[in-house]
């Protein structure tokens, strides 16, 4: 791989669950604690909601953050009904304000893009149904998923290919 990973021209953006560089993270927290007490769970959440789940941090990314800027004197971590609420300090306060002119919005990235339809949530109920059927299907139901799935990624690519005012939105089936 090059300098700029699997995908050179996203530096600081990777596929996958949508990750974010280090700083970003931080930043993301400190600006999120500066409107109010959080969980850790809390702010992985909002940082999915600010971003249209495009950035879903890990726990791996959010919990070594928060002590960090505990270590800082920038956060303070209570229990909170058997959770740990992390709270921004007034020195937390203080580098927010003096950081903010400095410090990019890590959410800007995210806010010019269109909202639509929950293509993750739609994408993880596929997901979980070819698990089903990898787990306790026949053979036969094997080979018919494994067409549905090559036809689905077939129609996908070509819905790209499409001219725009050709591609009608349809309307969503019922639920199970």
């Amino acid at each position: 791989m090059g300098a700029g990973g699997p995908h050179p021209g996203m530096r600081g953006r990777r596929g996958g669950r949508g990750r974010a560089q280090r700083g970003d993270v931080r930043t993301a927290v400190l600006l999120l604690l500066a409107e109010e007490p959080m969980h850790g769970y809390q702010l992985m959440q909002a940082i999915s909601d600010r971003s249209g789940g495009r950035w879903t941090p890990s726990p791996g990314a959010i919990y070594p953050t928060i002590n960090q800027l505990e270590d800082e004197g920038l956060v303070v971590v209570t229990a909170d009904a058997g959770r740990k609420l992390v709270t921004l300090t007034e020195a937390g306060r203080e580098h927010i304000e003096a950081q903010r002119s400095a410090v990019t919005d890590p959410f800007a990235s995210f806010s010019g893009r269109r909202a639509g339809a929950d293509l993750r949530g739609l994408l993880d109920q596929v997901h979980g149904a070819a698990r089903e059927v990898a787990r306790n299907g026949t053979d036969a139901q094997l080979t018919a998923a494994a067409e549905i799935l090559r036809e689905a990624r077939r129609s996908l690519y070509l819905l790209l290919a499409a001219d725009e005012a050709s591609v009608e939105p349809e309307e969503p089936a019922d639920e199970m």
